[in-house]
C-alpha cells in the first residue's frame, strides 16, 4: 500500500485516519434542521386582542381542547398507545335508567368486564326531600286561613312531580277545581308547612322562611325597571351625573373647610408672643441638650400648624457652612403668584425686598412674609365663604318664593378698603378652578 512505500522510504504523506463504524458503513442519520415556528405561525388579525389570539394559536398551533382533560399534559395532543395487549371486547347490552319509573328499556355498547354495573348516569339522579305529613299533624300545626287540605295536598303532589320548579307547579296548578295561585303564594305556603312541621320534629334544624310581600315587590320593581322609556333611562343618567356633581362639591366644601380651619388655628398662634418664644426656644436648644417635655413637644405641635399655613423655609442648621442670605430666599415650591404677591406688598409697605441679612432681620423678614401669605389666604377663605353664604340665601329666596334668609351681622365680613384678593387664590373661586400653588 501506499502508506507503506512512504514509511519504506521514510516519506511524510497525510495524517491516517481512524477507522470508525461511521467512515465504512456512512452516516445515516439525517440532521436534524430547527424548525421555524415564527414562519408557520399565522399572522395576528387587525382589530384583535393579543390575549384573545394567544388562545386561538399557540406555538405548535394546537387547538385548545373542546373539554377539560385529565391526561396531566395540559393541552397538549395525548398520542394512541399501542401494545401486544388483547383489545378489550364491547358488546351491544341493553341498560335501564333508575331514574325512571316506567321500565323503558335502552341499548348501547358496553364493555364485557363492565357487565352487570349499574348505569353510571344514575348517579345524577338527585330529588329534593318533599316531607310529608300525616293528618294528626295537619290538623294540630298545618291549618291555615286561606289554604285547604285539598289544596295543600295537590301543591306538595305537584313539588314531589316536579322538584319544587314553582313556575312549573304553578303553571300545573288545576285551576278548575282550586283558587288560582301566584309563585308567591305557592313558595309561602310550601315553606310554611316545612317549618312548621320541621319546628315540630326537630329544635335543632334549620328552618327556612320566605317573605312573599318582599318578593312581590322585588318583582314590580324589576318589571318598572325594564320597562322604562329611553327618555326616563336619559333621565336617570342626568340625576346620576348630578349627584356625583354634588358629592364632589361636598367634598370640595369639606377640605376648603379644613383649610379653613388650619388658618384660623395658624392666625390664632401667628402674634408677637409666639417669635419670642420661638427664640427662647431656640436659645435653650443652643445652651443645653436635655430631653424636652410635655409642654415643649405642645408648642412644638403649634409651630408645625402654624408652619404648614405660611412659608416653609429650608433649614441651614445640618447643611453645614451655608450663607445668611440663603435663608431668606424664598423656596422654589412657592409659586410664582404668591411671590409676586408677596413682592407687590413689600413695595407698598416700602420694605426692601433684600435687606442686609442680619440674623435678627432674617428671622422677622421671614416672620413677615409667612404673616403676608396668611393675609391673603385668609382674605381668599373669607371671600369663597361669603359667596357661598350669598349662594345659599339665593337657593333659599328660590325654594322659598315671598321669604327672605336674613343674615346675621356676625356672618357679615365688615366693610373695609378693597383689598387685593386677586393676587393669591389659594381657596379657589367658585367659578374658577384652584390656583396651582
Amino acid at each position: 500500500m501506499s502508506s507503506d512505500v512512504r514509511d519504506i522510504l521514510d516519506i511524510e504523506g497525510p495524517a491516517a485516519t481512524e477507522l470508525t463504524r461511521e467512515s465504512i458503513f456512512g452516516n445515516d442519520k439525517k440532521t436534524k434542521r430547527k424548525y421555524d415556528y415564527q414562519n408557520k405561525v399565522p399572522k395576528r388579525p387587525e382589530g384583535m386582542h393579543r390575549e384573545v389570539f394567544a388562545l386561538l394559536c399557540k406555538d405548535n398551533t394546537d387547538v385548545p381542547p373542546l373539554f377539560p382533560t385529565d391526561t396531566g399534559k395540559g393541552y397538549k395532543q395525548v398520542r394512541a398507545k399501542l401494545g401486544m395487549k388483547k383489545v378489550r371486547n364491547w358488546k351491544w347490552t341493553p341498560f335501564t335508567n333508575p331514574a325512571r319509573t316506567d321500565g323503558a328499556v335502552f341499548h348501547h355498547w358496553r364493555r364485557v368486564a363492565d357487565a352487570g354495573k349499574e348505569y353510571p348516569f344514575a348517579k345524577f339522579n338527585k330529588k329534593v326531600p318533599v316531607p310529608n305529613y300525616s293528618n294528626a299533624e295537619y290538623v294540630q300545626h298545618l291549618v291555615s286561613s286561606g289554604w285547604t287540605r285539598a289544596e295543600t295536598d295537590h301543591l306538595f303532589d305537584l313539588c314531589r312531580r316536579f322538584d319544587l320548579r314553582f313556575i312549573i307547579i304553578q303553571d300545573r296548578w288545576d285551576t278548575s277545581k282550586f283558587t288560582a295561585r301566584t309563585v308567591e303564594d305557592l313558595k309561602e305556603r310550601y315553606y310554611q308547612v316545612c317549618g312548621a312541621l320541621t319546628k315540630a320534629k326537630s329544635h335543632s334544624d334549620k328552618i327556612y322562611s320566605f317573605d312573599a310581600e318582599h318578593e312581590k315587590r322585588r318583582k314590580e320593581q324589576l318589571k318598572k325597571l325594564f320597562e322604562r322609556t329611553p327618555e326616563q333611562v336619559e333621565e336617570e343618567q342626568t340625576l346620576l351625573t348630578e349627584l356625583r356633581k354634588i358629592e364632589q362639591r361636598k367634598k370640595e366644601r369639606d377640605r376648603k373647610t379644613q383649610d379653613l380651619q388650619k388658618l384660623i388655628t395658624a392666625a390664632d398662634h401667628q402674634a408677637d408672643p409666639r417669635k419670642s418664644e420661638k427664640k427662647a426656644v431656640k436659645k435653650n436648644t443652643t445652651t443645653s441638650r436635655n430631653r424636652p417635655n410635655k409642654s415643649d413637644a405642645a408648642y412644638t405641635q403649634k409651630l408645625q400648624v402654624v408652619e404648614s399655613a405660611g412659608i416653609k423655609f429650608p433649614d441651614f442648621k445640618n447643611s453645614g457652612v451655608s450663607l445668611r442670605s440663603q435663608r431668606i430666599k424664598l423656596p422654589s415650591s412657592l409659586g410664582q403668584k404668591k411671590m409676586k404677591g408677596i413682592e407687590q406688598m413689600l413695595n407698598e409697605l416700602q420694605i426692601e425686598l433684600n435687606p442686609p441679612p442680619t440674623e435678627q432681620i432674617c428671622q422677622q423678614f421671614n416672620d413677615l412674609r409667612s404673616d403676608i401669605v396668611l393675609h391673603y389666604e385668609l382674605r381668599g377663605a373669607l371671600a369663597t365663604c361669603d359667596y357661598e353664604l350669598q349662594s345659599l340665601r339665593h337657593q333659599y329666596e328660590g325654594l322659598a318664593p315671598g321669604k327672605t334668609l336674613t343674615i346675621p351681622p356676625a356672618l357679615l365680613p365688615k366693610s373695609e378698603p378693597e383689598a387685593k384678593v386677586d393676587i393669591i387664590d389659594v381657596v379657589g373661586s367658585p367659578t374658577m378652578p384652584n390656583a396651582t400653588q
